[in-house]
């Protein structure tokens, strides 16, 4: 029982759990967005948000795409919507809060194979070309 405890309150179970919690929170937002805001955009150009009865039949058999078409569009608007709603704002805050500068390298690419050189160099290790000094 004591091995038991101790696997429950490792940090990592605990981190794992609380991502799975805010995981399940995000879906649920993402989804509404998606479900409520965006499929009836479509729906105003398109004139129906639901798929499901579209169909076609070839000798008898029944194919119904529509509901392929469906998760197709969900899985896209998803997409869209994480991308344009969290990833693009995310990437932004992230920028501003950059405080340090750019790390300057130590290596440059040699023009003649492209492998990477020291700075510094003016031959390539690799190829044996005269690269000249590094501006």
């Amino acid at each position: 029982m004591k091995d038991f405890k101790q696997f429950l309150l490792r940090g990592n179970v605990i981190d794992v759990a609380v991502g799975v919690v805010m995981a399940n929170a995000f879906l649920a937002l993402v989804k509404a967005l998606v479900d409520d805001l965006l499929t009836p955009i479509i729906a105003a150009f398109v004139g129906k948000p639901d798929f499901a009865g579209l169909g076609f039949t070839i000798h008898k058999s029944r194919f119904l795409y529509g509901a392929f078409f469906n998760a197709l569009l969900a899985f896209l608007l998803i997409a869209a919507a994480v991308f344009f709603f969290v990833i693009v704002p995310v990437n932004v805050l992230m920028a501003r809060r950059r405080t340090e500068p750019p790390v300057d390298p130590a290596t440059r690419d040699c023009p003649e194979c492209l492998s990477s050189i020291p700075k510094a160099a003016r031959r390539c290790a690799f190829c044996t070309a005269e690269i000249g000094v590094a501006a």
